[in-house]
């Protein structure tokens, strides 16, 4: 009898069960009178949630974060739009576009070469200090530019050539690299604006120097004095640019410590992402004429000393002044002196 009574009992569980399962798979009669097109009941239900809450949906948490109740942020759709869409368009038009204007201003201009030819004696353009400024910040610039482009187009450029392993391998060291040389690029554009703002303060003779086409365009060289107007203007791209990039990537490695809401935190990585491009792109010209671009410009940064003929060409104004002072008085290459001791 005991063992009839305990079949009897498992079989009404199995059954209440049973029921209960198909109760709860059942349509809601709301669900059963909407629309019967595909997909649009779940649309139309999520965005008027939206539209009665007006703002973020919250939940209840029992940590001391308040931030962490936030289920949902209607403002990160439009967050995601952009980093995903927005942003890729700005990078290709921006980097990319200096990169073609670049390639066809070489193909039709050329290296602009020292019209008088080089004269076997130099002049001393930056000292050493001023030369560790500026390839401290160069240096961890191109790393920082290299990894940066990667977050923003390395899954789309670089996954499919390198595969899933490298490719998270390369990402990996890049966002440390990212992370830590952020110091010392920011150590070298405030030593830049320390060393350099008193030659890089606007003058008459940069809207001269824009107005002659900067040498760039036909072949007569604008007077200049120690910075020139497109330098000048590199100038203040990297420390005003350069100082944005930095204090918004701090911002975004030390989360809600500077910034303490969510929308300020995507405003953030937002102008970071922006800024950034357009730095790329500038720096892209600076180096495309320090380099390939125009004779005799490397040794400003390498050696330190110029040839004197073209710093009379590019820089005139400048030249009349270190002469007149006395200061920097131009050299022969050590060469040059043996064979005339010779």
């Amino acid at each position: 009898m005991m063992r009839f009574i305990q079949k009897l009992r498992g079989a009404l569980a199995v059954t209440l069960l049973a029921a209960g399962l198909a109760l709860a798979a059942a349509p809601a009669p709301a669900q059963a009178q909407a629309p019967a097109s595909p997909g649009a009941p779940a649309q139309a239900s999520e965005q008027m949630l939206f539209n009665y809450l007006q703002g973020n949906v919250q939940g209840r948490t029992s940590i001391p974060d308040p931030r962490s109740a936030t289920l949902i942020q209607p403002q990160g759709r439009d967050f995601q739009h952009f980093w995903r869409t927005t942003l890729k368009w700005i990078g290709g038009i921006a980097v990319g576009g200096m990169l073609v204007v670049l390639v066809i201003f070489y193909a039709t201009r050329g290296k602009i070469r020292i019209a008088a030819g080089p004269s076997g004696r130099t002049i001393e353009r930056f000292n050493g200090i001023e030369r560790f400024a500026h390839w401290i910040t160069a240096s961890t610039f191109i790393i920082l530019g290299i990894t940066g482009l990667n977050i923003s187009f390395g899954r789309e450029l670089l996954l499919p050539i390198m595969g899933p392993e490298a490719f998270t391998t390369w990402s990996q060291w890049g966002k440390i690299a990212h992370n830590f040389l952020s110091f010392p690029f920011t150590l070298g554009v405030l030593l830049m604006l320390v060393i350099w703002i008193k030659d890089n303060i606007p003058s008459g003779a940069d809207v001269a120097w824009f107005a002659s086409g900067g040498g760039l365009v036909g072949h007569g060289h604008p007077p200049a004095k120690r910075f020139n107007g497109g330098q000048k203007v590199i100038f203040w791209a990297v420390v005003l640019g350069g100082g944005a990039i930095a204090v918004t990537g701090f911002i975004m490695m030390f989360p809600f410590q500077f910034v303490t809401t969510m929308d300020g935190m995507q405003l953030a990585t937002q102008l970071h992402g922006i800024i950034s491009l357009v730095l790329i792109a500038i720096i892209l010209a600076h180096i495309y004429i320090g380099s390939i671009g125009m004779e005799g410009a490397f040794d400003a940064m390498g050696s330190g000393k110029v040839d004197l003929n073209w710093a009379k060409e590019h820089h005139s104004l400048w030249v009349d002044e270190v002469m007149s002072a006395g200061r920097g008085a131009p050299q022969a290459p050590p060469g040059a002196r043996k064979a005339g001791a010779d």
